[in-house]
């Protein structure tokens, strides 16, 4: 007798010279994980941090560039995968389970990365399943974000630098503010101008109240969204 589990099939993402096995509970890479990808600058040596990995695009790629690579993840399935995709591509990444800073405790790195879940959610909205939760950002977007940038300066050695993408509508000036809060001097590295995400126009509504910079038109329904990559850098 056949069952749905013997015939599930299995998904491959093949990108810049390495492939990588998406399982059924992990998020396939989006066009946020491939910008984030782009501009995750990795230099030979150093200690890495990625924070809510996935399926290990971004770590893996970093350790193909030399980097010492940590990683996390809060979905068992994906710390499995990370470790699976790690082992395909010919690379050692230190695959790690657990909350944000949790997995790290009393460790420091020379480069933080996140692509997180930033997606602003309605009160009484948010799902706890593993393909809402690599979305749902809190009501202001900001939920995940906020506690990494909190605990971002004693995890990096002096020079180090914090690493993550926003959407336009979390605020572009909000996001330099965050770090200048906390000592890290703030850039933007990237911007990218995307296609507006499916599940922000079953939220546009709540999106718009959120957006305080403005960036998400009134006046009609938007097609693209702006799209940056933000770095915060310790003194060193």
């Amino acid at each position: 007798m056949s069952s749905a589990s013997s015939d599930a099939g299995l998904v491959l993402f093949a990108w810049r010279g390495c492939l990588f096995r998406v399982p059924d509970g992990v998020q396939p890479p989006k066009a946020g994980s491939l910008f984030f990808c782009r501009h995750f600058a990795v230099r030979p040596g150093e200690r890495v941090l990625e924070i809510g990995a996935g399926l290990g695009l971004a770590a893996v790629l970093a350790a193909k560039g030399g980097a010492h690579v940590v990683a996390t993840d809060v979905v068992p399935e994906a710390v499995a995968a990370l470790r699976a995709n790690a082992l395909l591509n010919g690379v050692e990444v230190d695959a790690r389970l657990g909350d944000c800073w949790a997995p790290v405790a009393g460790e420091r790195f020379d480069l933080i990365g996140t692509n997180p879940p930033q997606m602003p959610t309605p009160p009484g909205r948010a799902r706890s399943d593993a393909a809402a939760a690599a979305d749902n950002g809190g009501v202001d977007g900001w939920e995940l974000l906020d506690r990494v940038i909190r605990g971002a300066p004693e995890r990096l050695r002096p020079g180090g630098r914090l690493v993550f993408t926003i959407f336009a509508f979390l605020g572009r000036k909000t996001a330099c503010a965050k770090l200048e809060a906390v000592g890290l001097a703030p850039s933007i590295l990237a911007s990218e101008t995307q296609d507006f995400p499916r599940l922000a126009y079953e939220r546009l509504e709540h999106i718009r109240a959120m957006d305080a910079e403005a960036t998400v038109p009134r006046d009609h329904t938007p097609a693209t969204v702006e799209r940056f990559v933000v770095q915060g850098r310790r003194p060193g």
